[in-house]
């Protein structure tokens, strides 16, 4: 593993601006940086502008951004590194939880978390790593989950775009190999947060803020991939070895 003291130079942009794990990396890496928030209704985000900007980032400007308008991906990119230089850290923080009870019966909600949480994923991604790539340089933070290591019967639904997501963005990953453009793959457990508001956390559950220091010191070594908090990885290594009777039976 090569290391180096930070991530890579140049302008942080950040795909969902309300993300409070966003928020928390953005502030991280702002001193000294232009950062750019994509969030849908991006004229309401002023709250998070001011706080990056305390952060000690050079500039924020903020951007149109929907995740599920693939076909605006690509333009969001190229528009962004034109206007702002060229990027150098792509914060993908986009994403829904979704209601499993709803999407067993609601085809269409499945469908909705499937492609915010897969297919748009992909997207982005695909857009960002071929203009990174150009530009031969670039840091992109992926969040999967640990939800997507083993799918359970009870967040089925997400479990499985997250399983989507983590298998596209390992191989991309090694695909990104020698072209000085590095993807760090997140995979956090529970996290507290607005996301999870009412849900009973689990165990070994993490805070915005601590996921992101793991991720920041993560990127510094150009570490692959994480595991949020990093006793997960026995944990759900161990896991993978029970039987299906039992593993149906697991709870969120």
């Amino acid at each position: 593993m090569s290391r180096r003291a930070e991530p890579a130079v140049g302008t942080l942009l950040l795909l969902g601006g309300r993300s409070e794990i966003g928020l928390e990396v953005a502030t991280r890496l702002a001193p000294g940086r232009t950062v750019v928030l994509a969030a849908r209704r991006s004229d309401e985000l002023e709250t998070e502008q001011l706080r990056v900007r305390q952060a000690g980032a050079d500039a924020v400007h903020v951007v149109e951004f929907d995740a599920n308008a693939m076909d605006t991906h690509a333009d969001l990119l190229r528009d962004v590194a034109e206007r702002h230089g060229p990027i150098g850290v792509v914060v993908l923080a986009f994403g829904i939880l979704g209601d499993q009870a709803r999407a067993e019966n609601d085809a269409q909600h499945a469908l909705d978390v499937i492609t915010t949480d897969f297919l748009a994923q992909v997207s982005v991604l695909t857009h960002a790593s071929k203009l990174l790539r150009a530009q031969g340089s670039g840091d992109l933070v992926v969040f999967s989950s640990v939800a997507g290591v083993r799918v359970r019967r009870a967040n089925y639904v997400y479990g499985s775009a997250k399983a989507g997501l983590d298998g596209f963005a390992s191989g991309l990953s090694d695909s990104l190999h020698g072209s000085g453009v590095h993807l760090l793959l997140a995979r956090p457990g529970f996290v507290i947060g607005s996301m999870t508001e009412g849900m009973t956390p689990a165990p070994l559950s993490s805070t915005p803020d601590q996921v992101a220091d793991v991720v920041v010191a993560a990127l510094r070594k150009r570490a692959a991939s994480v595991w949020i908090p990093g006793t997960l990885r026995p944990v759900f290594f161990a896991m993978r070895l029970l039987p299906q009777w039992l593993w149906r039976r697991m709870p969120r």
